[in-house]
């Protein structure tokens, strides 16, 4: 059967249900898996947990969300100031936060089917109450368990029909992790290729972990904070030059 799909809601169809582990990739608002966030949002599902590096912004990525009232626990590393930060919203927050190191060494030891390993990162902190810990030549490590979701939503630049995966600058970040940590793992991609197209040495995840894939919608990328430099005027002593 063909992994492409011909829709993100087609995509998704059968992989959603209450009180679900979602996984989903991206890193602030690059590389995010736009069209699929938009399909479970429209369908309805409730109750979701949600594991990213970030929860988007509002009205932006997973904040929708978080508007619609579908979420109920976010594992994350960064959740932005707005109506989505944890201080503002309705999903259990009291667990909410991870060091970004290990929640991408959770997403991939899950991936790797490994069920937990020991980090120094986040002793002596809240994040490591109530976890256990183990002291390995004279230093003190905290117990995390790896992470495997229901199902992993991914965003790539090039696939090809397989479900071979390459990705793009800065969406290469949380996306292999996340892809490879999903019991169903579901890519959109912004150009889908042939079988065999692909340089096998350019590829980041084998579609051995992708079962569905969908092409991506064109759309303008949104920047999550826009920065630029101030404008400088000339000094007064070069513009006498």
């Amino acid at each position: 059967m063909s992994k492409v799909q011909p829709s993100a809601a087609a995509a998704l169809e059968g992989a959603l249900s209450d009180g679900m582990t979602l996984a989903v990739g991206g890193f602030g608002l690059s590389g995010i898996p736009a069209d699929l966030i938009e399909a479970v949002r429209d369908s309805g599902v409730q109750d979701l947990t949600v594991v990213s590096n970030n929860m988007g912004v509002d009205g932006k990525g997973l904040g929708i969300l978080i508007e619609a009232g579908q979420v109920r626990k976010v594992i994350a590393s960064y959740v932005a100031k707005t109506s989505c930060s944890p201080s503002s919203t309705s999903p259990e927050t009291s667990r909410w936060s991870s060091p970004r190191s290990t929640l991408a060494e959770r997403l991939r030891a899950g991936g790797a089917g490994i069920p937990a390993f020991y980090t120094r990162t986040g002793v002596g902190t809240l994040v490591a109450e109530g976890k256990p810990h183990e002291v390995f030549d004279g230093e003190t490590y905290v117990r995390e368990r790896g992470i495997v979701a229901d199902v992993a939503l991914v965003h790539a630049h090039t696939a090809d029909t397989d479900g071979n995966l390459i990705y793009r600058y800065t969406a290469r970040n949380f996306n292999p992790v996340v892809a490879t940590a999903g019991k169903l793992t579901i890519a959109e991609a912004e150009v889908i290729l042939p079988p065999g197209t692909l340089d096998p040495n350019h590829i980041v995840t084998p579609g051995v972990f992708v079962q569905r894939l969908v092409q991506a919608a064109a759309r303008v990328k949104d920047i999550e904070q826009r920065t630029v430099r101030p404008r400088t005027e000339p000094a007064a002593e070069a513009l006498a030059l």
